[in-house]
């Protein structure tokens, strides 16, 4: 990648008085900042969300990017959780977080003030399934890397280019995403899967994932390469222990390895069979 396409993001915000970073400290949002302040300085604003859907380690995380890269960074509570369609977790659960998300950015932050919000959806987003794609067409959130054509690999590059330490950071969606859908979303579901996923940390994993499934079980998803230290002794009693404590009936291990989004295979599955 190029100091070019690096300047091109720059450019990108110049024309704007002023902006606000929908941001939530994750390698993507984090160019979009970076580009912002690097445009707009003191007139490029990065807002995070606060829910129970976020991690503490996801909020310490964009806050300390949001100083390194020195930005002006404020966070709003977010209410999606009190919405009966979110927590009634239907393929379409993301559109309603991110219209809230978006209204509450926009009430707090008038359009007199900051006439610009983006976010920071990549061009490889566009083919997942994202259903906040749509609130932010609604609420007219604009996508830069989108627009200039990034991906994620240049994505990554360009972080690492302009001295970001996420650059290489792996995603962390929401605890929402874990839970499986036509499961309900509820503060102690969210809770149990951040506690679980934080012992996992401490036992060394770097990228990994626990799901809720149907009855209360974890299914949990790490690296191939990771399968065969979790399953020895003591490490599989010391994990099947701290997890039924923390609420979960069974625990199993995904023989397939971590994969991003795997709930969202039996929509594709279902999908191909019609």
């Amino acid at each position: 990648m190029t100091e070019k396409q690096l300047d091109q993001l720059v450019e990108w915000f110049r024309p704007w008085p002023s902006v606000i970073v929908a941001y939530s400290g994750g390698v993507d949002s984090a160019l979009v900042g970076w580009g912002a302040v690097q445009a707009l300085g003191n007139s490029a604003l990065a807002v995070t969300a606060l829910s129970p859907s976020v991690s503490e380690n996801d909020r310490e995380l964009s806050a300390a990017v949001a100083h390194e890269m020195g930005i002006q960074h404020q966070t709003i509570h977010t209410q999606e959780i009190e919405l009966a369609e979110y927590r009634a977790n239907s393929p379409t659960r993301c559109y309603f977080c991110k219209s809230t998300l978006y209204s509450t950015i926009r009430s707090k932050y008038p359009a007199s003030e900051f006439p610009l919000i983006v976010n920071g959806t990549n061009l490889d987003d566009l083919g997942n399934h994202r259903p906040g794609l749509a609130a932010a067409k609604e609420f007219q959130i604009r996508s830069p890397l989108v627009e200039l054509g990034y991906n994620k690999q240049i994505v990554r590059s360009l972080a690492h280019l302009a001295g970001l330490t996420v650059h290489d950071r792996p995603a962390s969606p929401c605890l929402a995403s874990r839970i499986a859908y036509g499961v309900e979303v509820t503060s102690d579901r969210l809770l149990r899967v951040e506690r679980a996923e934080k012992y996992l940390r401490s036992l060394g994993f770097q990228e990994f994932r626990v799901r809720i499934e149907p009855g209360e079980l974890a299914r949990i998803e790490l690296h191939p390469e990771d399968l065969t230290q979790l399953v020895s002794s003591p490490m599989r009693e010391a994990c099947v222990r701290v997890l039924r404590e923390l609420g979960f009936r069974q625990i199993c291990l995904d023989l397939a390895g971590f994969r991003s989004g795997s709930h969202n295979e039996l929509i594709q599955f279902n999908a191909a069979s019609k």
